[in-house]
């Protein structure tokens, strides 16, 4: 019997690990309904065909209505399920990094310097979208802003030194174990036809398998990073992906 394309992607995006239910969900919100919700039959039809139990669901949303993530509210026979307010605001903060495409490689670049390493903390500067490069050293793009009282140098050519120096702490090593099942789906799915609720489940994997690592780090200017670095090769993909395969409408991912 010949392999289903779709299952085989399937599992190869399951494969990487680190996908709890609630986290799951939380993607399915912020790709398909960040606006008007999910009703109850669509949420289970989409977490049924990604091989999650019914009573994991339940689990997980009762977790995060307890959270203040979402509201479930009784419509006819089945719940309708939506973003609260303020995990609205958050996972449109997130989508702008999430969907954003490709860097180009002409970006500037700038280095700071801290005045030492108490009165600014790593945390904080990573927060401003910088990486460290050593003690009281670290790279940003040239949008980045950075404290007062930091020094700040305009970045010219990029060293290739620099730029391995850079990568590990970019989680080089989630975004290789993620690059081959990406190239799996790419490859796969090129030319397949699949059905809205595929899609849904399809985007859902690749949108949560990216989010995870992309929103850990800062996004940095191509430059400041190896010419084939995985995380680059990673968001090509994901970009290819999610074009090729547009978010589909909620209320049309089952069938009528």
């Amino acid at each position: 019997m010949k392999a289903d394309p779709f299952k085989q992607t399937m599992q190869a995006l399951l494969a990487p690990g680190g996908h709890r239910v609630w986290s799951l969900i939380v993607t399915l919100f912020g790709d398909l309904a960040q606006d008007d919700g999910i009703d109850g039959l669509t949420l289970s039809a989409v977490m049924t065909e990604l091989e999650v139990r019914p009573e994991a669901v339940r689990v997980a949303l009762h977790r995060l209505r307890n959270e203040g993530w979402i509201t479930s509210e009784k419509v006819g026979r089945t719940r309708r399920h939506a973003l609260t307010p303020k995990s609205r605001a958050q996972s449109a903060t997130a989508s702008t990094r999430i969907y954003a495409p490709p860097a180009s490689s002409g970006e500037e670049w700038q280095l700071a310097l801290t005045r030492d390493t108490d009165s600014i903390t790593s945390a904080d500067m990573l927060d401003r979208g910088f990486a460290p490069l050593m003690s009281r050293v670290y790279v940003g793009a040239a949008s980045a802003i950075a404290p007062k009282n930091v020094m700040v140098l305009r970045g010219g050519d990029v060293p290739v030194w620099l730029g391995t120096q850079i990568a590990p702490a970019m989680l080089t090593q989630e975004y290789r174990a993620l690059l081959p099942a990406l190239q799996s789906a790419d490859r796969q799915l090129k030319d397949a036809q699949l059905s809205n609720l595929q899609i849904a489940v399809l985007r859902c994997l690749v949108v949560h398998n990216w989010r995870r690592i992309v929103l850990r780090h800062p996004p940095l200017p191509h430059s400041l990073l190896p010419d084939k670095w995985e995380g680059h090769q990673c968001h090509i993909l994901v970009n290819r992906l999610l074009d090729r395969f547009p978010r589909p409408l909620p209320d049309s991912i089952l069938p009528s």
